[in-house]
């Protein structure tokens, strides 16, 4: 009796820090894990919102708004990013469009300005085209990542990573 009464004892001992120090050993990686989901919420809305700004904007040239206006690369940009409300801010210097004439969807010769693995706006250019003419809109936006895990699995170079959206369309006859 007296035996069970000394392992009773022992097994009862105090444990006031216990759950501190459990917390300290889950705190970190459960943080991380919270602003993980946090940013990649963020990057999924900021890349819905791309999407739509750049449908949006194409429709200005699908229906001849563009050429009666003369837009130009800025031109474009510039009403990109009026269309990206809360992400609006700084836009202008993290976008890079290429608007083209194509001469049919199947098998388009394009640049891609992400080839080795840096971003290059060398060969992108702006074109309205005219009545018919089939048109690929295409946007690319830096976005810098916070979450350094993150930054590491989804950018390429540093902490930055880049969301596409295109849209592709055939001009309306507007003549």
């Amino acid at each position: 009796m007296r035996r069970s009464l000394l392992n009773l004892r022992r097994r009862r001992r105090p444990r006031e820090g216990a759950a501190a120090v459990e917390f300290g050993m889950i705190a970190l990686p459960f943080l991380f894990m919270l602003f993980a989901i946090a940013e990649i919420a963020f990057v999924f809305v900021l890349d819905s919102v791309l999407e739509n700004a750049v449908i949006e904007t194409g429709r200005l040239i699908r229906t001849g708004q563009a050429s009666a206006q003369g837009f130009t690369a800025d031109n474009f940009k510039s009403r990109m990013c009026d269309r990206m409300t809360v992400f609006a801010s700084g836009c202008l210097g993290k976008v890079h469009v290429d608007v083209r004439v194509v001469g049919s969807y199947t098998n388009p010769t394009l640049p891609d300005p992400m080839q080795g693995g840096a971003f290059s706006a060398t060969g992108l250019t702006y074109q309205n085209g005219a009545p018919g003419n089939l048109i690929l809109a295409r946007a690319w936006y830096r976005h810098t990542l916070f979450t350094p895990f993150l930054a590491q699995g989804l950018a390429r170079g540093g902490a930055d990573s880049w969301l596409m959206a295109s849209t592709a369309f055939q001009n309306e006859p507007w003549n």
